[in-house]
């Protein structure tokens, strides 16, 4: 039996795939500890899991980071960007490790496994000269030689001239990045250790193994991948016990759109009210989810093929579902492609137009390129996929891969490895 300890940054769409694999890995007959926020306990118990909360780091309300991270207040685009990587993941760092120490002190373990973006976990392993693994639960931002900087939405060159675009692009990675210099230094500073002079791409990822979210043809075909890296198809988390919406039959025989908001930045007025509006009046049902439990209504009215909840088990909802509307979640587009399900994807900020664009590229879904499209442009694309039978044939073809890849199971198997 082994001893692992899990860190995830407490969003709900980190939290959730990496309790998967802290649930594979105790059926195995694993000792679990798991690093994150306290208001995921009762989540990180269901899986086997014992939590380890955050303690000196501060939690957070992920739909309210400016609470506690100030400097977001009206930000938006690349400013907002830059000032949640280094107030929430990086600023963050040194409390983790002080975190981190004192449950090492208390109970060690033999292997680290974190995602992406838990970079106290990364500096308490250069402390403690040990090896770590990273789980990587968003769309795989591993820098490379080839191809633009991961992240900007935008496809690999093909020719000359977009090859040359390529290159041109990394070589402002530096300049893009220096505004995250100095939060990095000073974390590391923070943990006890000297500054490298390190990018955030190039801090992240484990050089011993890294298990990603996806599948190569969610990787614009890349061939400049490390012998390091492993694809794992889908980290799905069981599923919430709950009751099914007293609408459910409404869906028998009847075809239906999913249209989803995700669980951060939830404005319902960006992506699911047009969405609703080019709907309306077609014979199809329309599921919407609020993305808060508890929350079965917007604040506008819905057309009458419209249904709302605030959560519907996708293990259940996504076998009849025909086509997704979404703003580009990772955990949500891999869920739906992993069913076969074609995407519109109104992917807006963060990671989101990087998702869209590898949607696209897979040619297993349409990319609206805004995080607030219009309806005439939500019903447009949604006509397109519907109408175009290789938008269903490549969303089955990425299913396909995504099932093979092993999920948290196989996740569980390659992190045993390490012991």
């Amino acid at each position: 039996m082994g001893r692992f300890l899990l860190t995830a940054m407490p969003f709900v769409g980190h939290v959730g795939p990496l309790t998967a694999v802290a649930r594979a890995l105790v059926e195995r007959g694993h000792d679990v500890r798991f690093y994150t926020g306290p208001r995921f306990r009762e989540r990180v118990e269901a899986s086997g899991a014992r939590l380890v909360p955050w303690n000196a780091a501060p939690d957070f309300d992920e739909n309210d980071m400016a609470a506690t991270f100030p400097r977001l207040v009206g930000k938006k685009g690349m400013r907002q960007m830059l000032i949640n990587v280094a107030d929430c993941f990086i600023a963050t760092a040194p409390a983790q490790v002080v975190d981190l120490t004192a449950e090492w002190e208390r109970e060690p373990w033999d292997v680290l496994a974190a995602d992406e973006v838990s970079i106290g976990a990364v500096l308490f392993c250069e402390k403690r000269g040990m090896p770590r693994a990273t789980v990587c639960i968003l769309p795989l931002n591993l820098p490379g030689p080839a191809g633009p900087p991961s992240g900007m939405g935008i496809r690999p060159g093909t020719n000359a001239l977009t090859r040359a675009r390529d290159a041109a692009l990394r070589g402002l990675v530096p300049v893009i990045s220096k505004p995250l210099a100095k939060p990095i230094a000073d974390a590391e500073r923070g943990a006890g250790l000297t500054p490298t002079g390190r990018t955030m791409d190039r801090i992240v990822f484990s050089d011993t193994l890294i298990a990603a979210s996806g599948s190569p043809l969610l990787d614009y075909g890349r061939a400049d991948r490390p012998a390091h890296l492993r694809f794992v198809g889908e980290l799905a988390a069981a599923p919430r016990t709950s009751a099914l919406p007293a609408w459910w039959s409404d869906l028998d025989d009847r075809r239906v759109v999913l249209v989803t908001q995700g669980t951060q930045n939830i404005d319902p007025h960006d992506l699911v009210r047009p969405a609703l509006e080019a709907m309306a009046g077609r014979d199809l049902i329309v599921v919407a989810t609020t993305g808060v439990p508890g929350q079965d209504a917007f604040p506008f009215p819905v057309p009458a093929n419209a249904r709302v909840a605030g959560y519907v088990p996708f293990s259940e909802l996504l076998p009849r579902v025909d086509l997704a509307i979404t703003n580009g979640g990772w955990g949500g587009t891999i869920a739906a492609l992993a069913h076969g399900i074609p995407l519109v994807v109104a992917g807006g900020d963060l990671d989101k137009p990087e998702v869209a664009a590898r949607v696209a590229w897979s040619g297993a879904g349409v990319n609206l390129r805004t995080g607030t499209p219009k309806a005439a442009d939500v019903g447009g694309a949604v006509d397109r996929v519907l109408r175009d039978p290789s938008f269903r044939r490549a969303a089955a073809a990425v299913g396909a891969q995504l099932r093979g890849l092993g999920g948290a199971a196989r996740t569980a198997d390659l992190l045993a490895g390490m012991l």
